[in-house]
């Protein structure tokens, strides 16, 4: 299952910047537009595992998952 997320992109002098809309501290600065997407990608991945890990942790070890759609 792939998830769609949105990149905010804006050139800086000779760097890109950018942040993923929908992720508190996702956020990347790249030389080139295609190295900041590939960045944000790694970086988001990271992010998602680690809130999954945290969530995990902090619910113990009697829990439950349920799938939430908005």
């Amino acid at each position: 299952m792939q998830n769609t997320y949105t990149a905010i992109l804006r050139q800086s002098g000779e760097w890109w910047i950018g942040w993923i809309e929908e992720i508190s501290g996702v956020n990347c600065q790249e030389r080139t537009k295609e190295e900041l997407l590939d960045s944000l990608r790694v970086t988001l991945k990271e992010a998602l595992e680690l809130n999954r890990q945290e969530a995990v942790r902090a619910a113990g070890s009697n829990y439950l998952e349920e799938p939430v759609y908005v």
